[in-house]
């Protein structure tokens, strides 16, 4: 999966805004594997078990605690991580009285789409799974690693034993969310939910990436100033 190449290029930009407001801030060796969830099913696709990620993470902080390196941000770029991370942290803030805060960059940049894009509707079509913001922060990012001429159109519904998929583990039952151990191929086709890419564009992406990197480095800022 390539969310953890958008992750790591976000994370070097917003390290080269803060060294410029005189921080000195580095980006550790990125993870490119995340954890395990919906997407077993693609085949090529490798994961970690939630166990083993939250290994991999505990090993690799307590290798920067281990030489007081304590102010650390993960930037994260899959939602199959979020959970290991704040259990990571968490664990790590008991026992060392570190605080690690985790910059989650999609659900973030989903909140910024509208206003990037200044066309409300078109924004909620775009959204999801396929489509923004991933798609088009790696055009802006990896544009010879995309194939436009390839996007789908939005995917038709799809059921689970006749109720609607409505999220990537839920179906709607008497208009309520019900979990379902299900997994992407149940969800989506070719990857593709109800977001339409054909909205995407790397203008859009480099404007996301712009304000994500903003937003790292005023993060940077402030918890500079709160002795972190």
């Amino acid at each position: 999966m390539g969310d953890y190449l958008c992750a790591d290029a976000i994370a070097r930009r917003v390290a080269q805004a803060a060294r410029a407001r005189g921080i000195g801030t580095y980006v550790a060796p990125v993870l490119p594997y995340g954890g395990a969830d919906y997407f077993g099913s693609v085949v090529g696709g490798i994961a970690l078990e939630q166990a083993t990620l939250r290994a991999v993470l505990t090993d690799m902080m307590s290798c920067l605690l281990r030489h007081d390196l304590t102010r650390i941000i993960v930037f994260n770029g899959h939602g199959g991580n979020a959970q290991a991370v704040h259990d990571v942290t968490l664990s790590l803030r008991h026992r060392h009285g570190v605080v690690i805060p985790c910059v989650y960059l999609w659900s973030i940049a989903s909140a910024m789409l509208a206003d990037v894009m200044g066309d409300a509707d078109a924004a909620r079509r775009s959204a999801g799974h396929g489509g923004n913001p991933l798609s088009s922060v790696a055009m802006a990012l990896f544009p010879e690693l995309v194939r436009p001429d390839l996007r789908p159109a939005p995917a038709c519904a799809h059921e689970f034993m006749g109720l609607p998929v409505n999220g990537f583990a839920t179906a709607q039952f008497e208009g309520a969310s019900i979990n379902f151990p299900l997994e992407i191929d149940e969800i989506a086709t070719r990857g593709v939910a109800q977001a339409d890419p054909r909205l995407c564009d790397a203008t859009t992406g480099q404007a996301l990436v712009d304000r994500l990197t903003t937003l790292g480095a005023d993060l940077v800022v402030h918890l500079m100033k709160e002795n972190w």
